[in-house]
């Protein structure tokens, strides 16, 4: 018991990570059990959650500098060619009398990916430390971050569609760039991370209990 309240772990129970669904594993078998309904391995916590937020955490934030130094998309017309990155392109934007789109774009493509990260980073170090402050701020924390992380992808949507007009118009030749890559590797780096890092953690130390050895062994 812890607070007052009989939580599913202390019941015994696992949840399913997929579709939800509560068992009982067997004795013996608390981690090797699958949901009798969709069939998905279940666990009482993510195996290596800690250690796998890290892993790819670290990667996003390497790819995250040439996501925005490098160009994004290069354009090729009559009049030569040139090469944007995303801030070139915000700069544009702006300077063109734009600046709603050019915050959307800032906001969406620099600023989201960056707090991201910055927010899976405190989680995973708080959760480290098993730390008992802002347990519903930080639970709160978690879901938004989950919610924004598809809106990353905007820089990545724009570059689509541009080729897709410039090329059915015949007016030039858009190529996406190195940077639009790197871009997308840190979204789909953030998205993982985000989806391998276990919010039950967050309450783990609620329970005054010592680290548990199965995911200390993982971790």
């Amino acid at each position: 018991m812890s607070g007052g309240a009989l939580t599913a772990r202390e019941a015994g129970l696992l949840s399913c990570h997929v579709c939800g669904q509560l068992a009982r594993p067997p004795e013996g078998a608390a981690h090797s059990l699958r949901c009798p309904r969709c069939r998905a391995p279940m666990h009482l916590r993510k195996p290596a959650s800690v250690s796998t937020t890290w892993a790819l955490l670290i990667a996003s934030i390497v790819m995250f500098l040439p996501a925005n130094l490098l160009p994004v998309m290069t354009t090729t017309s009559l009049l030569g060619s040139q090469q944007d990155t995303i801030m070139s392109g915000v700069v544009f934007l702006w300077q063109s009398g734009s600046w709603p789109l050019a915050a959307v774009v800032f906001f969406a493509s620099v600023m989201v990916p960056l707090l991201k990260i910055i927010a899976l980073v405190y989680l995973t170090l708080s959760v480290q430390r098993r730390s008992t402050r802002n347990l519903l701020q930080r639970t709160r924390l978690y879901r938004l971050v989950e919610f924004v992380g598809r809106w990353s992808m905007l820089d990545i949507y724009v570059i689509t569609m541009l080729v897709a007009l410039v090329s059915f118009r015949g007016l030039a030749t858009i190529e996406a760039g190195p940077g639009a890559i790197a871009f997308g590797a840190v979204v789909v780096l953030t998205m993982f991370a985000a989806m391998s890092f276990d919010p039950r953690l967050i309450w783990d130390p609620l329970a005054g209990r010592s680290a548990d050895p199965y995911i200390a062994s993982h971790d």
